[in-house]
């Protein structure tokens, strides 16, 4: 067995590894760039070193960096995790080269499924049915534009390097073909080195369904069963769950015999997944079943798989690195339950799932139910060069809907301030009916995505709670009328006759008007309260509620959302939506700006593209009007909220360019 071991890695999968390395008595060692010196990998390994700066290019992404680190260290194996270097094959040789293990498949095995248009020639040829499309040399666009017309619209334009949902374009219209192939083969280029795409059929009712298989040093592989992944947004999976619903026994045979032939054409040892779409319009069915790609690494939703088989998917990977066969065969395989994973994002659904960067200042996950990984914890930062994942959610149960409802219990449980998560917009989607019922696809977030935003604000009773104990706190003067009653050091005493009391509370950059009435303090029983603000917390929280305090505030937590709130006291003044300054939603790089100072716009129009954790932001004019400034260019690196341009209507321009001391007509 593997005595020491280098993670090249950082976050949820480096703490994931550690764990299991650990229970099998393994050395590990942690790496990190500048911005994850306090991280919770480099906290739990036994050892780190430091690689470099924050940015991926420089650090984590510097396969010599990690080697020497392992050198240095005394590591004598390297594990990637997932992202960064895990599919790279030459990285891959150049560890076996300075005589480490390498904890993953041959080098020759990830360049076989490397590159997708190459590896569906192969799986063709091995029998694995393929998705049409085209997967040739020529990338010259109005040939490629050319093929997506012979294959027919809607089309897929895929990265044939990518992964994770990067470098992938989905066109509907041929009038959209050329602009998305550019973006496409620019977000390829800049994410894999290689601008390279092929073109495939869309299938309209698309569910991916993956296969998990493994192989050894021995010749043995077997397969752990499939997964659903189905519930996607941009191509980025947000709920998986294993086994796939609707899956008949004979579709899962033939599904994974498939799979394992796939396996078996490339020689594979270690962790990998074969990624299949399903026409899913008549059911699952094995002859609507295509190949798509395989990921020759472990993959971010491999604990459903672990909790329907009772396996340890990374303490096999150390095995077989470690030169042993396969702890089980496939008879000794089989599926207990049903498992459902939801990737918790430190993302913002009400500014369109933008990520959200910043402090963890009060950070609760789920206890005492379900399987969390996590690479956080409260007191860390969210950076802007990172994925933005906070944690992944596992509820493995006898049922779907047992395991669902665990899921939703989960994510209601979640509390993240201020850095916003996705959490309530989990407890929605776990809580539809369609999901429910097992009619998902790839489009299920697309069509209801706006129906599962969770609540912008509070529940009644939560502002009701709050209010009381801003009343206990701050007194009457925060009223905006005269008090019912008498106050007291002890808390107030009601007087039941009086009027309501309406006072109000900051949320947001807004004040919230809340009227108290004296039948609800009588239900939240707050004039029995005479000892301190913690014990009244405990007497008028709502019933699936937390409510903390937080500076001059409260934290209030339902259902996945928390906010802040506060009394109301400053007048300070916001730039009103009409006022055409268009700010950074999100701390990121300025990729292009398609806008000149003095430009005439139209509402709709794309002024500026920012990036940030791995996705393009497009921002654009909210209204008709001209460019009256110009705040950024291509190459800034921006902070958030700071200005990018500013749009004037056109009628406010009117009289400065009018000429011979008269008004420009219009």
């Amino acid at each position: 067995m593997i005595q020491s071991l280098l993670i090249a890695n950082r976050g949820e999968i480096a703490c994931r590894i550690i764990r299991t390395a650990r229970k099998l008595g393994i050395r590990t060692v942690g790496v990190y760039s500048e911005a994850d010196a306090g991280a919770m990998h480099v906290r739990m390994a036994d050892t780190a070193v430091h690689i470099g700066p924050s940015a991926p290019g420089e650090s984590y992404l510097v396969g010599a960096k990690i080697i020497a680190a392992a050198q240095a260290s005394g590591a004598e194996a390297i594990h990637p995790g997932y992202g960064f270097l895990s599919e790279n094959a030459a990285f891959a040789q150049s560890v076996i080269d300075a005589g480490l293990i390498w904890v993953g498949p041959c080098p020759a095995s990830i360049t076989a499924m490397g590159l997708k248009d190459a590896a569906k020639a192969l799986m063709a040829a091995a029998g694995v049915p393929v998705t049409p499309g085209y997967m040739g040399e020529n990338q010259e666009p109005g040939f490629l534009e050319a093929q997506a017309a012979q294959i027919g619209y809607p089309v897929l334009i895929k990265a044939v390097a990518g992964g994770g949902g990067k470098g992938m374009r989905l066109v509907e219209q041929p009038g959209d073909f050329v602009e998305s192939l550019a973006s496409c083969q620019r977000e390829a280029s800049k994410s894999f080195g290689n601008s390279h795409v092929l073109i495939e059929k869309y299938i309209t009712a698309p569910r991916h369904i993956e296969v998990q298989v493994f192989g050894d040093s021995h010749g043995n592989i077997v397969h752990l069963f499939e997964r659903d992944c189905s519930l996607q947004r941009r191509h980025q999976k947000v709920i998986e769950e294993a086994p796939a619903p609707g899956m008949d026994e004979a579709t899962r045979a033939k599904l994974c015999a498939a799979a394992v032939r796939a396996a078996r054409a490339v020689d594979y040892v270690g962790a990998g997944t074969i990624e299949f779409i399903a026409d899913a319009s008549e059911g699952l069915r094995a002859d609507r079943i295509w190949f798509m790609e395989m990921n020759t690494r472990l993959q971010v939703e491999h604990p459903v798989t672990e909790a329907i088989t009772g396996t340890d998917l990374v303490e096999w990977q150390l095995r077989v690195a470690s030169g042993e066969a396969l702890p089980l065969t496939q008879d000794q395989l089989a599926i207990s339950g049903h498992a459902i994973e939801a990737r918790l994002y430190a993302e913002d659904p009400a500014r369109g799932m933008l990520p959200s960067t910043g402090p963890l200042t009060h950070l609760r996950l789920p206890g005492g139910i379900g399987r969390v990984d996590s690479g956080v914890a409260e007191g860390d930062q969210v950076s802007p060069f990172y994925d933005p994942m906070v944690a992944k959610l596992i509820h493995h149960a006898p049922t779907r809907a047992e395991a669902i409802a665990g899921l939703g219990q989960m994510a209601a449980q979640t509390e993240c301030w201020p850095v916003k998560t996705n959490a309530g917009f989990l407890v929605c989607a776990l809580a539809d009916a369609d999901f429910a019922s097992g009619v998902i696809d790839t489009g299920l977030i697309a069509r209801k995505g706006d129906a599962w935003l969770p609540a912008a604000a509070p529940s009644d009773a939560a502002l009701q709670a709050v209010a009381y104990l801003a009343l206990q706190k701050f007194g009457p003067q925060i009223g905006t009328n005269s008090l019912p009653g008498a106050w007291s050091q002890h808390g107030l005493r009601l007087n039941q006759a009086a009027s309501p009391v309406r006072l109000r509370l900051a949320f947001g950059e807004a004040p919230l008007e809340v009227e108290l009435t004296t039948a609800a303090a009588a239900d939240a029983s707050i004039a029995a309260c005479d000892t301190s603000i913690a014990a009244c917390d405990t007497s008028i929280v709502p019933c699936g509620s937390s409510i903390v305090p937080c500076g001059n505030g409260w934290l209030v937590s339902e259902a996945g959302q928390t906010h802040h709130l506060a009394p109301w006291r400053a007048s300070a003044t916001h730039e009103g939506a009409g006022s055409g300054a268009i700010h950074a939603p999100m701390p990121g790089l300025v990729i292009a700006v398609s806008v000149a100072m003095g430009d005439h716009v139209t509402k709709g129009q794309k002024l500026v593209t920012l990036e940030a954790m791995k996705m393009e932001q497009a921002l654009i004019a909210a209204f008709d009007g001209v460019v009256a400034e110009l705040a950024v260019s291509v190459g800034q690196q921006v902070e958030a909220d700071s200005l990018l341009v500013r749009i004037e209507a056109h009628a406010e321009l009117l009289p400065h360019v009018a000429t011979n001391g008269t008004s420009a007509s219009t």
